[in-house]
């Protein structure tokens, strides 16, 4: 006598599909009125000076995150004027805006400041050859897709209205007035409706795989 057929089990796909839709759906709504949250809680600030941009006017306070070396950018770039590209070079050739090496900051303390205690402890540092283990302040979902160089191509470099000296504005539109701070502190909530609304107001790429790949 011939065994008895096996019958396959059908997937239920319909209910699936329907159930994995609502669950996409209330992840998206929650993202929304984060973010709405976020920004109404938030007060409003001038935006950047950027020529020809609308500049995002949302803030963010962020905590205060102790770094190895409290690093002034008060002191670096609006006392001494010292454009936000020199430390942060791969800004206008890569996705990242990196952290300069331990030795850039040797070449001119050295001589410059030498005596300040966060100076001493940056020189100790160097000498010991143990480079200070900076906090990321400004991250994003790995999800998310930022390129700083063509960001900065956009509004900077292919931007005739905007000198390069005047670097730090772009800056200011996703990380605030970093210019008059010392330790660097999150001030702009860089959520997706932070990033949608400066790409609508600025004609910007809408397509999601614009920023998720």
């Amino acid at each position: 006598m011939p065994p008895p057929t096996m019958r396959r089990k059908k997937i239920p796909w319909l209910p699936i599909i329907m159930v994995l839709g609502a669950i996409g759906a209330v992840l998206v709504i929650g993202a929304q009125y984060t973010d709405r949250g976020l920004r109404d809680a938030a007060p409003r600030a001038k935006g950047a000076n950027v020529a020809g941009a609308i500049t995002p006017t949302d803030t963010f306070k962020g905590d205060l995150i102790v770094q190895p070396i409290a690093f002034s950018h008060k002191i670096h770039a609006k006392d001494n004027g010292i454009n936000c590209l020199y430390c942060h070079t791969y800004a206008r050739r890569s996705k990242v805006a990196g952290i300069p090496p331990t030795s850039k900051c040797m070449g001119c303390h050295t001589v410059i400041a030498t005596d300040k205690p966060e100076i001493i402890k940056l020189t100790k540092m160097w000498e010991n050859r143990t480079p200070p283990l900076w906090k990321k302040i400004n991250d994003l979902p790995d999800f998310v897709h930022f390129s700083h160089e063509k960001h900065l191509r956009r509004f900077l470099f292919d931007n005739a209205g905007q000198p390069v000296e005047r670097a730090d504005q772009v800056c200011a539109m996703c990380h605030g007035d970093v210019k008059n701070m010392t330790v660097d502190v999150k001030s702009k909530p860089l959520t997706m409706g932070f990033c949608t609304r400066c790409h609508e107001a600025n004609k910007g790429p809408s397509s999601c795989t614009a920023c998720h790949k």
